[in-house]
Order: structure tokens, then C-alpha cells, then sequence
């Protein structure tokens, strides 16, 4: 049986010292980072992941804005409220909540953040210092990955990696962060020939395709790390994740569970990323 990565207790433990460096930084600075959340329409998902991310925010000693804004605002509307975000010097992370309304673009959203509080890592020049390598705000839920391997002491230096999926919010950046800590990293997707076969192979599978219980037991070699992004709510209103967790956690050693494997650690990235940029800002 799994050891089970529990992303609860991980997130809990990152929380609790981002509220003691902001503290600290209180103590130093006299003032505490701020993270403004834009939300476009009533959305009930993106309402309470907005309640979420500001409850925790100001768990951790933040200052935390919500600005709400109707369905129907234009996009340059839209656009005119980031751009006023972006000259405050009062505010450091800039969060602007997806998905947006059909008729605004979000790539032209993201791009209109300014860089330095692009707290949620998608601008395209975030994006681009991670595949090079920089030093960057990178996505909250591939970091919060990355977080976890680190605490329970997963080797990734010569492993082989297999990412199931390539979008870029999940897929591509994940990759990008395991070549950097010296995994040999293959991505795969929907098109990919024989994908089970090249699953087995796995040291570490990241699942993050969307198609609940797409992973199972037989797609895992015996020992493998199985990191489950998927989160897909079934008929009956049950969240389940990519993998089939009671197959393939006969044979991984470290499995995530869904809920409570990678779901928390993105808050908490987000909470990470808000007082990193925090402290460039303020030359702290």
C-alpha cells in the first residue's frame, strides 16, 4: 500500500510560515504584503475560490482586496481596472479570476499584469523565464508539485518523469520545473502512441488530463510516485481525481489522494508567490 502525500498537512505547514516571515517582515517593513483579487460575473465556483484565497491571505497576516465587477463589463473596462492595480504601489499580487467571460480574452488579460505581480505565473514572460530557467512567480499549482516532492524527500535528480497532459497552466510548467531539479521528463497527451506503455515506465507520473480514473493500476510500475492534478465531480457529486486511486495505490509508493493531495497546495503557492514578490518590490 501508498504512503499517502497529504497535501492538507503540506500546505498547513507552508501557511504557517509564510505568516511567520510576514510577521517578521511587519516587524521590519511596517506594512504586509497585499493581494488584490479581481472577479468578472458570479460564477459560484470562482466565488468560492475567491472566499478561499482571501480567508487564507488574511490567515497568514495579508492585506486582501476583492474587487467584484458584473458580467458585462467590457474588456477595456477590464483592462483599465488592472492597469489601475498596476500603478498602486499598495498592492503587490494582482490575481485576476478565471475563467472569464466569453467575450473577454484572457490571454490579453494575463499579458496586461504587470510581470512583478503576476502572482498567479501565466504571463507569457513568467513563462518564458521558467523554461529558461530564471528565477520567477511560477504557477501555482505545478510549484505547489514541486513543494511536495520536496517534503517527503522524493528524489527527482535521474528519474524518469512522465506528465500526463500539456496544458500550460499544469502540463508544460510542471515539466519545465522537473527538468530543472534533473528528472528526464516525457509529456504526454491525448495523441500520444501507446500511452500506458510509456506510463509503466514512470519513476514519476504528474496525471493532470482531465478524463476521471484515467490512470490505473496497470499504467503504474511497481514503486512509482503518482501525483493526481485532476479534480472532475462525478453524477453523483463525488470528487474524484485522473487516477483510479484504489488500483493504482497498490502499486505506487507515494500516491496523492483526491481531495487533499495537490487542491491545497495551490492556495498556499499562491500565498508563497504574493510574498516573494512582496519582498522584490520592497527590496526586502
Amino acid at each position: 500500500m501508498s504512503n499517502i502525500i497529504d497535501g492538507k498537512h503540506v500546505a498547513k505547514v507552508l501557511r504557517e510560515n509564510i505568516k511567520t516571515e510576514t510577521a517578521e517582515l511587519l516587524e521590519k517593513a511596517g506594512k504586509a504584503p497585499n493581494l488584490t483579487v479581481v472577479i468578472v460575473g458570479e460564477n459560484p465556483a470562482s466565488q468560492s475560490y475567491v472566499r478561499s484565497k482571501k480567508k487564507f491571505a488574511i490567515e497568514v497576516g495579508f492585506e486582501s482586496d476583492t474587487i467584484e465587477l458584473p458580467e458585462s463589463i467590457t474588456e477595456a473596462q477590464l483592462l483599465a481596472q488592472i492597469e489601475k492595480l498596476n500603478a498602486d504601489p499598495n498592492v503587490n499580487g494582482i490575481l485576476v479570476q478565471l475563467p472569464l467571460p466569453t467575450h473577454i480574452n484572457e490571454q490579453t488579460v494575463i499579458r496586461t499584469i504587470a510581470v512583478e505581480k503576476d502572482v498567479d505565473g501565466f504571463h507569457p514572460e513568467q513563462v518564458g523565464g521558467l523554461s529558461i530557467g530564471l528565477d520567477t512567480l511560477e504557477p501555482c499549482t505545478p510549484a505547489g508539485i514541486i513543494e511536495l516532492l520536496k517534503y517527503y524527500n522524493i528524489e527527482t535528480s535521474g528519474k524518469n518523469a512522465v506528465v500526463i497532459g500539456r496544458s500550460n497552466i499544469v502540463g508544460k510548467p510542471i515539466a519545465s520545473m522537473l527538468l530543472k531539479l534533473n528528472a528526464t521528463v516525457t509529456i504526454t497527451h491525448s495523441r500520444t502512441a501507446n500511452l500506458p506503455a510509456v506510463a509503466s515506465g514512470a519513476d514519476i507520473l504528474v496525471v493532470a488530463i482531465g478524463k476521471p480514473h484515467f490512470l490505473t493500476g496497470d499504467m503504474v510500475k511497481d514503486g512509482a510516485v503518482v501525483i493526481d492534478v485532476g479534480i472532475n465531480r462525478t453524477k453523483e457529486g463525488k470528487l474524484v481525481g485522473d487516477v483510479d486511486f484504489e488500483s493504482a495505490s497498490k502499486k505506487a509508493s507515494y500516491i496523492t489522494p483526491v481531495p487533499g493531495g495537490v487542491g491545497p497546495m495551490t492556495i498556499a503557492m499562491l500565498l508563497a508567490n504574493t510574498l516573494k514578490a512582496f519582498k522584490k518590490q520592497s527590496n526586502l
